[in-house]
């Protein structure tokens, strides 16, 4: 078995915790297109999902229909985003470590690309990443592999010496898929039933994945 030198990692909720900005956003859309608040646990069940998806699965109506709830949903959140979210904590020095030890480390988020830059600059890593692969960057998104596959390919590295870390069932099955390694964070808000999604190890802080690492290289 080769040792693992790269990690994929998700961006909302993993890295970033917009759990808050993501519900604020649907919470918006929802009065905005219907007049009363979502559920919130029936939105948390969509954490990880493509967008536009969801809106379908929520609002219905036709493609002209969504792309309109997509403008309400993006232009809430545009104007909150940046100044909403946070790290979670101990992600900045893992991400420091990992670079020290000579990881190769990637973004891998069905997140737009403006709003995912912007996050990561904001809190000083985006030169941390090697490689970050958005939503514009993929036709097909998780739990599909390609996402991971593009940053793969971009990085030069096999499905077998990496790990992927995430918050929801769509990162576990994209890992999954890829023929990754599968690592759910502990402070995931995200639900996970199927046992198809379940995790491969989960890790409770940022100070657990590099002490994983440790014992999967050794």
């Amino acid at each position: 078995m080769r040792k693992i030198n790269t990690i994929l990692f998700d961006f909302d909720g993993t890295l970033m915790d917009t759990n808050e900005v993501i519900i604020q956003s649907w919470q918006y859309a929802f009065k905005k297109i219907k007049g009363v608040e979502g559920d919130r646990e029936a939105i948390i069940r969509t954490f990880g999902e493509p967008l536009a998806l969801t809106l379908k699965k929520f609002f219905g109506g036709t493609e002209e229909d969504i792309t309109e709830f997509l403008r309400v949903y993006r232009d809430y959140q545009t104007n909150v985003f940046e100044d909403e979210i946070v790290l979670f904590p101990g992600v900045y020095d893992m991400l420091h470590k990992f670079k020290e030890l000579g990881y190769r480390m990637a973004v891998v988020t069905s997140r737009l690309s403006q709003s995912t830059y912007e996050g990561l600059r904001k809190f000083g890593v985006l030169d941390l990443f090697d490689v970050v692969v958005t939503a514009d960057d993929t036709k097909a998104h998780k739990p599909d592999p390609e996402p991971a596959n593009i940053a793969l390919a971009k990085l030069g590295t096999s499905a077998e010496e990496a790990v992927m870390v995430g918050d929801t069932r769509m990162d576990m099955g994209c890992a999954k898929n890829a023929g990754l390694i599968s690592v759910l964070v502990g402070w995931s808000m995200a639900i996970i039933e199927d046992p198809a999604d379940q995790p491969d190890y989960v890790v409770e802080k940022a100070d657990d994945l590099i002490a994983l690492l440790e014992k999967l290289n050794a």
